[in-house]
């Protein structure tokens, strides 16, 4: 049986509750409960719908395609609310143009050099999408897909369980994996992400969230001025495909040191050879922190303009910051801004990219009978 939202709350319902794949309920809390709407239909007919949420200062919605964060509002250091996530209008464009605005990516987060790793002595060739390489899932990856969102209220808390079955073979991995996402909003003005996925067959996993931030509010212009700290004092450098070559190297006296919070637009171009191939920061950290038990703070954003800031805690072993560099003008934003290069950036936790091919990374490997477990917190101020 598919662990999904239909056949979960069909075999719940005699009992009453919204019982989840994973174990778990929901209890509903009158009058709080996220507000669904539909956003549009897919080509094919399929409904997209949107959920508004809000709680601890923080105001969301989320749309079904894709578990994209469409808007999320939060206050400045005068207490004013704007939208810092960059994202489209109607379905359409996020159908046709997005590059992966505030998605889910699935099933592996970043990118698969050519498109193929061997596991158990099987190799597997997967979508290849970017190049010669595969980039967060193949062609139609977990953030074009349209997933079953539950609303939920616990205590304090308010959000939405999302769910999606990939079937053997879809876009090349093993394995039927049954994924689970919870977003949170606490009353203490965080956003928590919870992932969890288990298979039938060997594959590899590596989820996370593509949201572009911009803290000053979305269209707004440059995010250059913004300051930020990345606790980690190495990076995994890439070759002109933006695999990493399997070295480890030292952010001191580089570009990409960010240990202590520095502007975003301070090095950008200082024509570091890392720098000329991502034309800007396009990067996965190595945390200095490593695999963790729980969430642990990895990075600080702040916008000295709105005083906003956003700390992430994560427990995965690496970041990936990406500083919009293939934004070229050409979409226009849900404010109706066209977005440039560097309006908006990518924090995004992960293990780290091509790691199904490099032995000596922290391993993605999933098997029969384990339960893959993630979470990312954010936490807003001003």
């Amino acid at each position: 049986m598919e662990l999904n939202r239909r056949t979960v709350i069909a075999g719940a319902a005699a009992a009453g509750v919204a019982a989840t794949a994973f174990g778990g309920a929901a209890q509903a809390a009158p009058g709080r409960r996220p507000v669904k709407e539909l956003f549009g239909r897919l080509a094919d007919g399929t409904k997209v719908y949107r959920w508004s949420l809000a709680n601890g200062g923080i105001r969301m919605k989320v749309l079904s395609y894709g578990g994209v964060v469409q808007t999320l509002e939060v206050p400045d250091a005068r207490g004013r609310h704007a939208n810092v996530v960059a994202g489209f209008g109607d379905i359409d464009d996020y159908v046709a143009k997005s590059p992966y605005f505030g998605a889910l990516i699935g099933r592996y987060g970043n990118r698969i050099g050519k498109g193929r790793f061997t596991l158990d002595g099987t190799t597997h060739q997967l979508s290849v999408n970017d190049g010669e390489n595969s980039l967060h899932g193949g062609a139609k990856g977990f953030d074009k897909r349209v997933w079953d969102v539950e609303p939920f209220t616990e205590g304090a808390d308010v959000g939405l369980r999302l769910y999606y079955t990939s079937v053997d073979g879809e876009m090349g991995y093993p394995g039927t994996l049954r994924s689970k996402v919870t977003y949170t909003l606490t009353r203490r003005g965080e956003w928590r992400i919870d992932y969890e996925a288990i298979t039938d067959r060997a594959t590899v996993v590596n989820l996370t969230s593509h949201v572009y931030w911009n803290l000053a509010g979305e269209g707004s212009g440059t995010i250059e001025d913004h300051e930020l700290t990345i606790a980690a004092a190495r990076y995994t450098p890439t070759d002109a495909g933006l695999i990493p070559t399997g070295e480890l190297a030292r952010v001191a006296g580089t570009p990409f040191d960010f240990r202590r919070a520095k502007r975003i637009g301070r090095d950008i171009r200082a024509g570091h050879e890392q720098q000329v191939l991502a034309k800007g920061y396009d990067h996965n950290w190595v945390l200095d922190k490593g695999i963790t038990a729980r969430p642990e703070h990895v990075a600080t954003l702040r916008d000295p303009r709105s005083g906003r800031t956003l700390r992430i805690a994560t427990d995965q072993p690496g970041l990936q910051f990406y500083s919009g560099n293939f934004l070229d003008g050409t979409l226009t934003g849900t404010g109706g801004r066209t977005y440039r290069q560097g309006d908006a950036l990518c924090l995004e936790t992960q293990h780290f990219p091509d790691s199904p091919n490099h032995a000596a990374f922290p391993s993605t490997v999933l098997r029969p009978g384990q339960t893959y477990r993630t979470s990312t917190v954010h936490t807003f101020g001003a």
